[in-house]
């Protein structure tokens, strides 16, 4: 095994730790990624904090991209030396999701407590979200990754693997948008304007960005919103309403995970029109609704995991996308910092401020 440097958690809510750890060679189909540069999203932060529980020790981070310097067996048609973006979509490829073009609720199980990293003393260490990207290296199945142009900077790129595909895809793939539609996006941080990216790709009439500051509402409108409503207002959906022109959305793509805006979702709806649950709530929290509402009028709710994506498929559409001006990438990142200022970085996400914050490796 090899000794790398990785950021740990110790315990829910405290600061991570900068320590060597141990990783092992790729196995049977996997591939070891000497990263780059990686992301850091709100879910990191959300697990760093125990709002979903998991085992401890743990390295998070899963938005990253780097450069194949190990192959294992039966890894697909990879190479030493492609760069590439790192995903957490782990998927096996013949479990009847994946098999039914769902590979973002791939079925196999995978046990993240027996994946390749350990302390440095041996003991189990858990390669969350089957990634572990806080580290130097990652390993990982040759399923998750996608191999991307030599030219493009891995900082842009990282920011693929998680909250464009998500926010994009949540747009085109699970709304199913279509040229003339109107759409309601609820929060404008990385997902939200990547939703809201998505909308305007997907031909989308109007956009209403939803958001607490109106800082955050001029920026979603640099994105592609052609309106914007503060979540402040007593009644917000009426102002998307106006909008609108007097209807209401055909689409409300809900990217936080606040509970109001989740029971608020359904009131921006016009008739026969879909939320989607994109945003993660704490577990144990609720929302609800008044069911006959949504019965009398064809309303929908779907959620949403990942933007419903093939990766091999969507991200070098996106790529293409971004390489045409057409998909906004370097406009996301707030700020470059090295893996020794991870903590600082994750509090200034926490603002609410910040885009996307990236962790350049071999910035120290």
């Amino acid at each position: 095994m090899q000794t790398i440097k990785a950021a740990v958690c110790h315990a829910f809510g405290d600061p991570l730790v900068i320590e060597d750890i141990l990783i092992a060679p790729p196995g049977m189909g996997e591939v070891e990624v000497t990263l780059e540069a990686v992301a850091i999203c709100h879910s990191d932060i959300s697990y760093a904090s125990g709002a979903w529980g998991g085992f401890l020790p743990a390295v998070y981070g899963h938005e990253a991209a780097g450069v194949i310097t190990a192959l294992g067996e039966g890894a697909g048609e990879f190479n030493v030396g492609d760069p590439v973006v790192v995903t957490l979509i782990r998927a096996c490829g013949t479990c009847p999701s994946c098999a039914g073009g769902k590979p973002t609720i791939c079925e196999t199980p995978y046990d993240t407590v027996k994946g390749p990293l350990r302390t440095a003393d041996g003991e189990p260490l858990e390669q969350a979200m089957a990634c572990g990207a806080f580290a130097e290296k990652v390993v990982v199945s040759h399923r998750q990754i996608v191999k991307i142009p030599q030219s493009m900077p891995k900082d842009v790129a990282s920011l693929l693997s998680c909250g464009v595909i998500t926010g994009v895809g949540a747009a085109v793939n699970a709304a199913a948008l279509r040229p003339g539609q109107d759409v309601v996006v609820i929060g404008a941080g990385g997902v939200g304007l990547n939703a809201i990216q998505g909308a305007r790709i997907a031909g989308a009439r109007r956009i209403v960005a939803v958001d607490m500051t109106e800082e955050k509402l001029d920026i979603a409108k640099e994105f592609g919103a052609t309106h914007g409503v503060l979540a402040t207002l007593s009644e917000p959906w009426k102002a998307a309403y106006k909008a609108f022109g007097g209807r209401g959305a055909d689409a409300v793509l809900i990217t936080v995970g606040a509970i109001p805006a989740y029971d608020q979702a359904p009131r921006y709806l016009g008739r026969g029109g879909k939320a989607v649950m994109i945003g993660m709530p704490h577990s144990g929290a609720q929302a609800s609704y008044e069911p006959v509402i949504l019965a009398a009028v064809a309303q929908g709710m779907v959620g949403s995991k990942m933007g419903d994506v093939v990766i091999q498929r969507d991200i070098p559409w996106m790529v293409d996308l971004y390489e045409q001006g057409r998909l906004k990438l370097d406009e996301l990142i707030s700020g470059r910092w090295s893996l020794s200022q991870i903590n600082e970085a994750i509090e200034d996400t926490k603002t609410g401020s910040a885009k996307r914050n990236v962790i350049m490796f071999g910035k120290d």
